[in-house]
């Protein structure tokens, strides 16, 4: 069954579900200091902001702490979009779309600052060809990074200026998530419950200027 058909369980500090008695976070409240961080990264102009994903509400409050003009925020699962419609309406400057990002993509303008934080995301893969489309000249995007921050990593930068993360065996792991190149990061340490999509003690913030 895919996430989207999934029946979500809220509370207070989580979001999560259960399939076939295999219990799945979908969000976690010990990300806030890092849904700051992304807020801050990509609001530093102001202007228009993207929001792939609203989950918790975590980010999009962040966002709206900062100066800007409009808020975007495309969401896909049926659970959360009334959520994200409650939080949004007395807010003047913020549209909810529903859907997958994919689907809408087309519709969309482009923007000054982006942030993509999905869970169980079909499309995925087409994020990264996908990204410049959406941003202005000089916009910043960031994105939720889970595949970084391994405490047995070393880095170097290959010759066109990407960050190559490698492993304990001296294996190049994916600079990001969604391989995006030319990407700088900030690292924050972490400490995480135990969770089914991030336990390591570093998480590592994608910085991307167009």
């Amino acid at each position: 069954m895919s996430y989207i058909s999934q029946s979500l369980t809220f509370e207070v500090d989580k979001i999560h579900y259960t399939e076939i008695e295999e219990y799945f976070e979908v969000m976690m409240d010990w990300e806030d200091p890092l849904m700051s961080a992304s807020a801050a990264y990509i609001c530093e102009g102001g202007g228009d902001i993207l929001e792939i994903g609203f989950g918790m509400g975590i980010s999009a409050g962040y966002i709206q702490q900062h100066t800007i003009n409009s808020h975007t925020i495309i969401e896909n699962h049926p659970d959360i979009i009334p959520k994200a419609q409650a939080w949004a309406a007395d807010k003047s400057n913020v549209t909810i779309v529903e859907g997958s990002w994919y689907d809408v993509k087309d519709t969309l303008s482009t923007y000054d600052g982006l942030f993509m934080d999905t869970f169980g995301d079909q499309h995925m893969n087409y994020f990264s060809s996908s990204l410049s489309s959406l941003m202005k000249v000089g916009g910043r995007a960031t994105w939720w990074n889970s595949i970084t921050g391994s405490v047995n990593i070393s880095q170097s930068i290959d010759e066109s200026g990407n960050r190559l993360i490698f492993n304990g065996e001296g294996e190049v792991l994916q600079t990001n998530y969604y391989c995006i190149p030319n990407v700088t990061y900030d690292v924050y340490d972490v400490t995480p419950p135990t969770n089914n999509y991030f336990n390591y003690s570093q998480y590592y913030l994608p910085k991307k200027q167009f």
